[in-house]
């Protein structure tokens, strides 16, 4: 028998606990008369420290950078008068048909840009087909909507507000004949576009909402740790975000939004149950875009629930598994899930209250349309 092996015995004997070659087994399997206290010292002495903090490699941080204080866009300066002038905007109730929706309605400012259900109640109750995501740090997107039918957020806000099921303007003479109609309205425009002869247009206010959104951002503790201060996440949020690179997440998980910047397919290696939304196909027609949607960001996903296009998916454990499965083909121990959602949790930001803050909006006049709820 080895020295090393005698030595070790010699001190398994002394504390009442037999060994073999691969070291002390359990006290609680090997006792021989030990008092109480003693095993109990012995197992406390022999509990496993705790993982230590991994190192992640520079070349796996070179797709993330700390989030900024706003997502630019050169065709739409920011000024403070426009950036108001869009918060009116994103709580008017008046762009709508009955004066009860508002962009605030379904992307709730205050809950991290939703609603929280499957899918939003727009006009008369009515529901769309897909999950309302959030507006936050969406700026940081490749395209707007889950199929990506808006190259950017100035188009995306005109959408909804045409939208029967949503918002149910009848059209875009219609919605700006409700701006024209309050003369706090007409004043903000005109301090918003200086230079425009009509500065009450529809592409203006979309604008001017787009402004208000670039400025959406919610940075959070993994921004303070890409920073530098290591102590800004813990050891079990970096060991996640370690595992979460392993696995390959950042094909998809990338940059300032941690996603949001690809189309990819859902079902990539396994194929996805539900296939009656086939996302970007039904807007381009391609073959290849079948079942391809635009990536979600993770920030604030812990938040931003339930998940996936429709809504499908309430528990965001599952989802973790349901994406290592269909997207990697892996299948994740619970460590794993447990590591990669302390990891997500690092991804909550901190809400801009101040900004974000509900403003008093323009009186209604006698030529202000009256809601219609047919």
């Amino acid at each position: 028998m080895r020295l090393s092996l005698t030595l070790c015995c010699l001190a398994a004997l002394t504390l009442g606990v037999a060994c073999d070659e691969e070291g002390f087994e359990d006290a609680k399997n090997r006792r021989i008369g030990t008092p109480a206290s003693a095993t109990a010292a012995a197992t406390a002495t022999a509990a496993p420290a705790a993982p230590s903090r991994p190192e992640i490699a520079a070349d796996d941080l070179k797709g993330y950078s700390p989030i900024p204080a706003s997502f630019e866009n050169p065709d739409n300066p920011l000024s403070e008068a426009k950036i108001d002038l869009g918060r009116m905007l994103y709580f008017e109730k008046r762009l709508s048909k009955n004066h009860d929706v508002s962009c605030n309605s379904c992307h709730m400012l205050d809950r991290y840009g939703v609603d929280n259900e499957p899918t939003s109640p727009g006009h008369k109750g009515q529901r769309g087909g897909r999950n309302s995501p959030t507006v936050y740090n969406a700026g940081g997107h490749i395209a707007q909507f889950w199929d990506g039918r808006a190259k950017d957020l100035e188009e995306q806000a005109k959408g909804p507000i045409l939208n029967p099921v949503e918002m149910a303007m009848k059209d875009e003479a219609s919605v700006v004949k409700t701006l024209e109609s309050m003369p706090g309205y007409v004043d903000a425009f005109k301090a918003a576009f200086p230079d425009d002869a009509k500065p009450v247009t529809y592409d203006n206010m979309a604008k001017a909402i787009g402004a208000f959104e670039r400025k959406l951002v919610t940075p959070s503790r993994f921004d303070k740790w890409l920073e530098g201060d290591k102590d800004a996440l813990t050891d079990q949020e970096v060991t996640g975000f370690a595992k979460f690179i392993k696995l390959g997440c950042p094909t998809c998980h990338v940059g300032p939004a941690v996603g949001g910047s690809t189309f990819q397919k859902l079902g990539l290696v396994k194929p996805w149950e539900d296939q009656s939304d086939l996302g970007r196909f039904e807007i381009t027609k391609d073959e290849s875009d079948k079942m391809k949607f635009r990536v979600p960001s993770l920030r604030n996903i812990v938040k931003t629930g339930p998940y996936f296009h429709k809504g499908q998916l309430t528990e965001l454990e599952e989802v973790v598994r349901k994406m290592a499965w269909h997207q990697l083909g892996q299948e994740l121990t619970d460590d794993d899930v447990a590591n990669i959602l302390a990891f997500l949790g690092s991804l909550t930001g901190e809400l801009p209250t101040d900004y974000i803050k509900e403003p008093t909006l323009p009186e209604s006049t006698d030529k202000t349309p009256k809601p219609d709820p047919s």
